[in-house]
């Protein structure tokens, strides 16, 4: 498999090991090959703002210059919009769970077993997380573990592994063993739900692994099986103390195939924290990044703000874990740089939240997933965070901003300011967003 750019173009992502953590993270793998998708049935409408223009670019408005396209020759990018291969995140979304196992591996509990530690707890958090607009639809097929033909060992599957040769089998022998009971063009995208028991403890080495947007792969029922996620092992230190919140491995990696790339970096949750399942996915629940919402259609044209111009501007923003209210504030600063300004409070899938405040991200669509695309702007730079959960990077978990602290950056000729103005009744924040060219700034 080449590793190339251009109209067809092999992406592959590999996921690195967090340090300093009791619970140690392992390899996540996507490929991504860009091709026209073979669509099944038609789409469902895209938000008002994702209309097509004239020039080929969705109409986004006045939100336009906010809308940063993705930076040439990436595997997987911040811009917006996503491309057309991966699973469509808004609508009804046809997820077809298999639950496999293998010669020398057999199924550990039941197939029903391993459906029923991700769903429907899966479904009820992109529930919440896109405010009803995602309605994500798990279906089982097959109630008993799919035999594969071949061993585990058979396969080849190590951390780290490429989709050429062992995945590559492993997806054709899975699409054989399902037929006929399995029309995969009824479905959007796969969870692959491997036996536990296959491969090492979660606590040692991750293994699951995401395929997005390939094109290429083998093919059932005259469609690609482009889109389409592996779960391996359980994300579980042993203790039990995750399991009420492992399944969130899973919106991890269908996130990969509506498109988001991995903010984590080579030091873990360094970038990112716990502030987004795409960084960290492990310990107590936590939610995305407005950004992220934004990407994946969850948010309204009327739920953003950007502030392209030089001035002063005001604004309420609601904490994400409730549907109504401003959500994001952008502040583009190049083509493909800006920072992201949103509140987040503890409620819905942001249970971890120890304080409530205004976050501010700055996102670059010039950086490839795995290397640091979004960096959380740390209003506490040499602290040591305040939350009592082991399992995450606790240095960003204190990151907010609180009423009366103020971030300010100069950056490509302009001074940026926001200031947390307060908080009302209702538990959102103001902010008094100020943006100059350098020598006109003030404040």
């Amino acid at each position: 498999m080449r590793q190339t750019h251009g109209t067809t173009r092999h992406r592959i992502r590999i996921r690195r090991p967090r340090r300093g953590s009791a619970f140690a993270t392992a390899a996540v793998l996507t490929v991504a090959v860009v091709a026209p998708a073979a669509t099944p049935r038609p789409a469902s409408p895209a938000p008002p703002e994702l209309a097509p223009a004239p020039s080929g670019r969705p109409a986004f408005g006045s939100l336009a210059p906010c809308a940063l396209a993705s930076g040439p020759g990436l595997q997987m990018s911040e811009g917006i919009p996503t491309g057309r291969g991966y699973s469509r995140s808004t609508g009804q979304v046809h997820a077809l769970n298999l639950m496999i196992d293998f010669p020398d591996v057999r199924g550990q509990g039941t197939a029903r077993q391993r459906f029923a530690e991700f769903f429907p707890q899966t479904t009820r958090w992109f529930t919440q997380s896109s405010y009803g607009r995602l309605d994500y639809r798990p279906e089982m097929p097959i109630t008993h573990w799919l035999r594969m033909p071949r061993s585990f060992r058979a396969y080849g599957i190590k951390r780290g592994s490429p989709f050429d040769p062992g995945y590559r089998r492993l997806v054709a022998d899975i699409a054989k063993a399902a037929d006929p009971k399995v029309d995969f063009r009824r479905y959007d995208l796969v969870n692959v739900l491997v036996t536990p028991n296959a491969g090492p403890p979660a606590a040692h080495a991750v293994l699951s692994v995401t395929y997005a947007d390939n094109q290429q792969a083998p093919t059932a029922d005259g469609v690609p099986l482009a889109n389409v996620s592996f779960v391996y092992s359980r994300q579980d230190d042993g203790s039990g103390s995750l399991r009420r919140t492992g399944f969130r491995v899973l919106p991890h990696e269908n996130g990969h195939v509506f498109g988001l790339p991995d903010l984590y970096t080579r030091g873990g949750g360094d970038k990112a924290g716990h502030w987004d399942v795409m960084s960290e996915d492990w310990g107590a629940g936590n939610d995305l990044l407005a950004w992220h919402k934004w990407k994946l259609g969850w948010l309204g044209p009327r739920q953003i703000a950007c502030a392209a111009r030089s001035g002063v501007f005001a604004h309420a923003l609601s904490p994400l874990s409730r549907p109504e209210g401003t959500k994001l504030v952008f502040v583009p600063v190049s083509p493909s740089t800006g920072y992201a300004i949103e509140a987040r409070a503890s409620g819905g899938n942001d249970e971890a939240i120890c304080k409530p405040g205004v976050l501010i991200s700055r996102v670059d669509t010039g950086v490839d997933s795995g290397g640091g695309p979004v960096t959380i702007m740390d209003s506490t730079p040499h602290g040591r965070g305040c939350t009592r959960e082991r399992n995450v990077h606790p240095g960003l978990s204190d990151a907010t901003y609180a009423p009366g602290e103020t971030f300010r950056t100069e950056t490509n000729g302009l001074r940026i300011r926001v200031r947390v103005t307060g908080r009302d009744a209702a538990g959102d924040f103001g902010v008094e967003i100020t943006r100059r060219a350098s020598g006109g700034a003030r404040g």
